[in-house]
């Protein structure tokens, strides 16, 4: 049989094997998520309701246990995996105590005849990636569930004990077999999963070559599909704007989870007149960043999830170097067990650099200078994606029309946004198409039907 490794990235050493599912089990799990479809649809919103805050009570008291998996199987550190697991419970709780509004027809223009009600889709294939193995898989989960679908989810291989988990969460909260199932199998298994009958609809977070192959599947199925990909958020700096507030929350931005992190601040564009004071804040707070055993509760930064990274993310410094930008903290693979990368900063960059075009999934902050708001402007939005991005100046006002002709999907004013179950969360252009999270990424996987009685 076929085995999922899974590998401790700060020690290089193995977790364990897991078999992965048989063509046969594979077509059990469907049909399972299939029949129980019917029943879950067919419970009442409050019912549902009652079971998903069940998932968020056991997150709440397994929370150390799925911390500690998060960090020994991706390495993030525990004081970041331990919020992740309590945003995730957040969320539940959003949706729990939301189902019924949320599922309230629409009377139209006051006439009772006319009305728009939702209604689940069905199977949805979750395919989700490492970096935040529990939260990327649960924040959709929890309106998905809550509209009365069902999912099966397809994790990275780099994490099968953390897909493994998810699905014993919902075990121990008692939510009927066959609405959550976890799925081992691997990317060319999962992709011929959206043509079967069973799977309505797609929600995939990833990098942007893999959402295309799902994209292009998905369409040749005609099924619905949620992407979220990759980003390389600007994150502009006026002159005018506090710029040790902007250093510091720079810093956890662009290095959160060691910078792997689709949302996370990629290039710093600074006004010329503030760039050099700015740039020496900025190295300051990241030099005193704590790189070192994830495990350990003071620990800012871990490994990289795989050796693949590491080697990535050097060749991306080598291009930059050889295209003339200069290397003004130098980081980079550190010598010993594990996938560990000090954090570097890039100056005189310019746009044509790869650490200015694409995804810097790593500790790599790249800082250019601009003369005026026009020229940060441009230099923004000339970005294949649009997920993310921040601005900063003591003119909100000011700030604020920047942040509405930024390319992107959200934008933060003088902070660094960070996904909220209220709020819609997804990308334009190459990052993304659809909505998760608040109302808009529950109906993405709901029909919304219109009837009129005449």
């Amino acid at each position: 049989m076929n085995t999922m490794i899974s590998v401790n990235p700060a020690t290089g050493k193995v977790n364990g094997e897991f078999g992965m599912n048989s063509p046969e089990e594979v077509d059990t799990i469907l049909k399972k998520a299939s029949e129980t479809f019917l029943e879950w649809r067919s419970l009442a919103a409050a019912e549902r309701a009652v079971y998903l805050e069940e998932v968020a009570d056991v997150l709440r008291k397994d929370k150390q246990d799925l911390a500690e998996t998060i960090t020994k199987e991706m390495g993030k550190p525990i004081k970041q995996a331990l919020p992740e697991v309590e945003k995730c419970a957040t969320m539940f709780d959003y949706f729990a105590q939301n189902i019924e509004s949320l599922l309230e027809p629409d009377v139209v223009d006051g006439d009772p005849s006319a009305l728009i009600s939702f209604e689940p889709m069905g199977v949805i294939l979750a395919i989700k990636p490492w970096n935040f193995p529990l939260w990327q898989v649960l924040s959709a989960a929890s309106h998905v569930l809550a509209g009365g679908n069902t999912m099966v989810l397809k994790h990275s291989s780099y994490v099968p004990m953390c897909a493994l988990k998810i699905q014993e969460v919902f075990e121990k909260a008692g939510v009927p077999e066959g609405v959550f199932q976890t799925l081992l199998v691997d990317g060319a298994t999962a992709s011929s999963l959206i043509s079967r009958p069973e799977i309505a609809a797609v929600s995939f977070t990833g990098s942007l070559p893999s959402g295309q192959k799902v994209a292009e599947a998905a369409g040749r199925n005609m099924k619905k599909c949620v992407l979220e990909l990759g980003g390389s958020d600007p994150f502009i700096v006026l002159e005018d704007a506090d710029l040790e507030e902007a250093a510091k929350v720079g810093v956890s931005g662009r290095f959160i989870n060691t910078g792997q992190t689709c949302i996370s601040s990629k290039r710093f564009i600074v006004a010329e007149s503030v760039v050099d004071e700015f740039t020496s804040l900025f190295v300051e707070k990241t030099r005193a960043l704590k790189l070192g055993d994830p495990l350990d509760p003071e620990t800012d930064l871990g490994p990289l999830v795989s050796g693949e990274q590491v080697e990535l993310l050097e060749e991306q410094v080598r291009e930059a170097v050889s295209m003339g930008a200069k290397v003004l903290l130098e980081g980079g693979r550190l010598e010993g067990e594990g996938y560990y990368f000090s954090p570097v900063v890039l100056t005189n960059v310019t746009p044509e650099m790869g650490v200015m075009k694409n995804e810097t999934f790593g500790p790599i902050a790249p800082i250019i200078s601009v003369r005026d708001e026009a020229e940060a402007l441009k230099i923004a939005n000339a970005s294949e994606f649009g997920l993310g991005a921040s601005v900063w100046s003591s003119d909100e006002v000011k700030a604020s029309s920047i942040a509405c002709q930024i390319e992107a999907g959200v934008v933060g004013v003088n902070g660094f946004f960070r996904p909220q179950a209220n709020m819609p969360f997804g990308g334009v252009k190459k990052s993304g198409i659809g909505r998760e999270l608040s109302r808009f990424g529950f109906y993405e996987f709901m029909n919304i039907k219109s009837t009129r009685v005449y």
